[in-house]
């Protein structure tokens, strides 16, 4: 029974809670992805740089109240400099929909061309990016930085194994938790979340009911601002300020999205934490799973790992291209591309 706990123990450390949090990340972007798809009706390759400038501002506002001794004890400052991240990325966004997006819309555009848009919108959110924080990587993370520590495990539970949870697991967590909730909320109980649905559910009526169609778009995108930049914080937090990883994300991001069903927000959820589990489920190691649950002479010698980390990405375009031949509609039944 030890030894079942104890492996239990090292799965949750490396598989079950890194799953978890990633999930929580990814659903938040894909969220975004989703609201814009739903109300302006076209797919925003510029997500993922939409998260990287979210974070650089909330990292350049981190360090700020840093020199200014400005701290939240055990709790990383980046909580408090998440809010002016937000607003200016809500800022950035709503003056790229007024000086790029709106002429298409204007011109009644395929949603070719607002594709081929948002990638060029990327490519100078990219560059804009690496203008104001440079190429390189950089940690912004204080406070204490476990949440649960070997130690305490270990004196609670008398096991070999300690289960660690991170500062910044917990948080992503519990405010992914409290964001989708607001949010599902948001569209399901206010004025102004029925009418961004009925908006997306048929334009030209919701017109004809009176519905503003400039204060529509204002919010959403005001919205998925808040999205990428709690998204991007907390993936920075977790995992480190890389300014090449958001851009990489966008995979895994579109794939939760095709896999949960377009344009459903519970459809982004639920793609999310299926994307991620699926990537550190294929690429982690087993061997020390095994050696605590099999006889001594049939533990095994390799790693026991069905794909190294470099391939976690083709997981997604595997899952992404599987849903797309078997069930284009993704689980949720959204729309198809």
């Amino acid at each position: 029974m030890t030894d079942f706990l104890n492996a239990l123990v090292v799965f949750a450390n490396f598989v079950f809670i890194p799953a978890l949090t990633y999930g929580c990340q990814l659903a938040l972007g894909s969220l975004g992805v989703t609201m814009i798809y739903s109300v302006l009706r076209f797919s925003n390759f510029a997500q993922g740089e939409t998260m990287a400038f979210g974070t650089v501002i909330t990292i350049m506002m981190t360090w700020w109240l840093q020199s200014l001794g400005v701290s939240l004890g055990p709790l990383p400052t980046a909580l408090l400099a998440l809010p002016v991240g937000i607003l200016v990325t809500s800022w950035l966004l709503l003056a790229t929909d007024r000086y790029v997006y709106r002429y298409y819309r204007t011109q009644r555009s395929k949603s070719i061309t607002f594709v081929m848009a948002s990638l060029g919108v990327m490519f100078i959110m990219n560059g804009l990016v690496r203008l104001l924080l440079g190429p390189n990587d950089q940690n912004f993370a204080d406070g204490e930085r476990f949440f649960l520590t070997a130690d305490a495990f270990r004196a609670w539970s008398g096991l070999d194994e300690a289960l660690v949870i991170r500062t910044s697991q917990a948080l992503t967590i519990l405010l992914a938790l409290i964001l989708v909730g607001l949010l599902f909320w948001f569209l399901q109980r206010t004025k102004t979340g029925k009418a961004m649905r009925a908006y997306a559910d048929n334009e030209n009526l919701a017109l004809l009911s009176g519905i503003n169609p400039d204060r529509i778009v204002r919010i959403t995108w005001i919205i998925t601002a808040a999205l990428a930049t709690v998204a991007g914080v907390l993936y920075g937090l977790d995992k480190g300020y890389k300014p090449l990883a958001y851009y990489n994300l966008l995979l895994p991001i579109f794939a939760a999205v095709i896999v949960g069903g377009i344009g459903k927000p519970i459809g982004a959820v639920v793609g999310g934490f299926i994307i991620a589990f699926s990537e550190v489920i294929v690429t982690y190691a087993y061997k020390k799973v095994l050696t605590y649950l099999l006889p001594p002479d049939l533990a095994p010698d390799g790693l026991v790992q069905l794909l190294s980390t470099e391939y976690k990405f083709a997981v997604s375009f595997v899952i992404l291209v599987i849903v797309l031949l078997v069930k284009p509609t993704g689980i949720f039944k959204g729309k198809v591309l």
